[in-house]
């Protein structure tokens, strides 16, 4: 702990607020909240923690914090703070998970539409619907049920939905308002409940045609009443007073917590969501902390009534979301609450073994690796790859891995622009000064470790850039292969060593997968941009024919094979003038002879 934390833990003032806790690159990692900040944020600097505790702890370089009015402004100003930053520790709230919903529009002739956002718009909004195949079919069957609006034409100007039976409102004499609000109506019935009699119907329908020996029809009327019932009646466990409801329960342990909702809907529970995340502060805090950002951030629309389990601030959630939160204590609504949390139990031990073999693959080899190394963590590694053919369009690439895990939005290509011959370690000197020049110049997060693929040559080039021209200090491995083009050894130091790494550890794995990574990203790049060239120095060599007459021909004979074979007519008819078509035969003429 440095001096400058030690002091600010010293003035830390006993009241709520948030703390946002910084890196050595002034970025914010995490934000929380609490009742009273002076215990809170010294409880990270004293006392044992978890693994993942430590790993945040040892990554804080500084924190800053804001003094709130009270506990529900601190909770406010958390989700704003967690939404303006995106700390990486703060994984539970970045779900931006949402849900398809009914909706039928407010218009003069209201639509019925599928959306995931809700607006305020006078709209009427039914759902969420989990599954999104189930929705739309249960749209399809109510397009064929009830002829709402589909098209914006004018009366008098039939759509092909006019046509098919499935919108009136264009029609030469369309419904009157009265009719159309009654159609409205029925549509709402039917997504507030009353599809049952739809279902009832549609059944008596299908035995009909059965009995006709109309199977086509049978079938198409007993597909429409099972979508009916995998959206309407997917579960059989209710609540008799068809209101809708959200019951939320969490379990946590190790320091991960998992959250299950359950969505009942017309007194039904339809589907329900689960969430595992790591969480750092009380669980009773993170839990609220969810709950609020499920609504107000993720924009999940607020049902009549939420149920949450017994310790829960129901009073802090009110006030916050403006909807009866409630906590059961007896009857069917207390047992959806306990079966919530038993789900949420039974969840988080099914998942712990998976989440524990992915940390000791990804975050702790990093952490092996470091040890191994000598040097601080690398929670950010960035590894360079050549490719070129005998010299020929050479290309550069990079990727980053961040606690293990590549960050793909953050690879880089780069074409060597200073490079006109086989060189591999000038090559090497190139992206190196390009890439840490500009992560200077824009203040971008450094590296904790970089890997060039290859040995001692490309080690030293890479090294003299960093050192001698840029000042940079920054830890670099090389990665060597064998016979068969797979990782053999990891080099460090100068001049290089190689690290005895056991071949079946995890932080060998991953230093493997990183290079087998980067070889790939830099081979990709480079045949793309030989076959693009290909193409283009096959007609650029051919005098008269620019960038509009390449595209022109390519457009038409799709292939350069089919060019060569193209008749003075063929080209002439595409408007390419007498002497430039002449030229091209000439030009596949001559390399025809020059192959034989």
């Amino acid at each position: 702990m440095n001096q400058s934390i030690k002091d600010k833990l010293a003035v830390l003032p006993a009241k709520p607020g948030c703390y946002l806790m910084k890196d050595k690159y002034e970025s914010v990692i995490y934000v929380g909240k609490s009742k009273v900040l002076k215990n809170r944020v010294r409880s990270y600097f004293t006392g044992a923690h978890d693994r993942k505790t430590q790993r945040l702890v040892q990554e804080i370089e500084s924190f800053e914090y804001i003094v709130t009015s009270s506990e529900i402004e601190a909770l406010i100003l958390e989700m704003n703070l967690i939404k303006k930053y995106d700390p990486k520790y703060n994984v539970m709230l970045k779900d931006d998970k949402s849900y398809p919903y009914l909706k039928i529009t407010s218009e003069r002739h209201p639509r019925l539409l599928i959306t995931r956002k809700i607006k305020k718009d006078k709209g009427k909004y039914f759902g969420p619907y989990p599954n999104v195949i189930a929705a739309r079919e249960t749209k399809k069957l109510l397009d064929r049920l009830y002829p709402l609006r589909k098209c914006n034409n004018l009366p008098g100007r039939p759509c092909l939905y006019y046509h098919m039976g499935q919108c009136y409102a264009c029609s030469n004499n369309p419904p009157t308002k009265e009719e159309y609000a009654a159609i409205v109506q029925n549509v709402s019935s039917f997504l507030h409940g009353g599809y049952k009699a739809i279902k009832k119907d549609l059944t008596k329908k299908m035995q009909q045609a059965s009995e006709a020996l109309n199977f086509e029809r049978a079938k198409e009327l007993r597909d429409q009443i099972h979508h009916i019932e995998s959206v309407m009646e997917q579960q059989k466990m209710t609540l008799n007073d068809q209101a809708d409801r959200d019951i939320f329960a969490y379990s946590y342990d190790k320091g991960w917590m998992c959250i299950q909702v359950f969505f009942i809907r017309q007194g039904k529970l339809i589907e329900r969501d689960i969430a595992v995340f790591p969480f750092f502060d009380e669980a009773e805090e993170t839990f609220i902390s969810y709950v609020g950002r499920f609504y107000l951030h993720q924009n999940h629309p607020k049902p009549k009534q939420i149920l949450v389990p017994l310790g829960t601030n129901t009073e802090l959630l009110k006030n916050l979301l403006e909807v009866d939160v409630h906590t059961p204590y007896r009857g069917r609504k207390k047992e959806l609450v306990k079966l919530a949390e038993e789900n949420a139990r039974i969840s988080l031990n099914e998942k712990f073994s998976i989440i524990e073999r992915d940390e000791e693959r990804t975050i702790v080899a990093v952490e092996r690796l470091g040890e191994t190394l000598n040097i601080e963590t690398p929670h950010r590694i960035e590894a360079f790859d050549n490719s070129n053919i005998q010299g020929t369009d050479p290309v550069s690439a990079m990727v980053v891995f961040i606690d293990g895990k590549p960050a793909k939005n953050e690879y880089r290509k780069y074409k060597i622009r200073n490079v006109d011959r086989p060189d591999d370690y000038e090559t090497m000197r190139e992206v190196i000064r390009r890439r840490y020049t500009r992560v200077l110049k824009d203040k971008l997060p450094l590296p904790g470790l970089i890997i060039v693929d290859g040995g001692k040559g490309q080690m030293s080039a890479a090294l003299d850039v960093l050192e001698n021209e840029l000042g940079l200090d920054i830890p670099l491995c090389g990665l060597a292969k064998d016979d068969r083009h797979k990782t053999s050894e990891l080099l460090y130091g100068f001049p290089p060593q190689i690290i005895d790494l056991d071949r079946k550890s995890n932080e060998f794995y991953l230093v493997q997968r990183v290079q087998e990574e980067v070889h790939r990203f830099a081979i990709t790049f480079h045949r793309q941009l030989r076959g693009k060239n290909v193409v283009q120095s096959e007609l650029d060599n051919i005098s008269g024919i620019g960038q509009k007459r390449r595209r022109l021909l390519l457009t038409h004979f799709k292939t350069i094979t089919e060019i060569k074979q193209a008749s003075m007519d063929d080209l002439m008819k595409l408007g390419i003038p007498r002497d430039v078509a002449e030229n091209i035969i000439t030009h596949f003429q001559a390399a025809n002879i020059e192959k034989q």
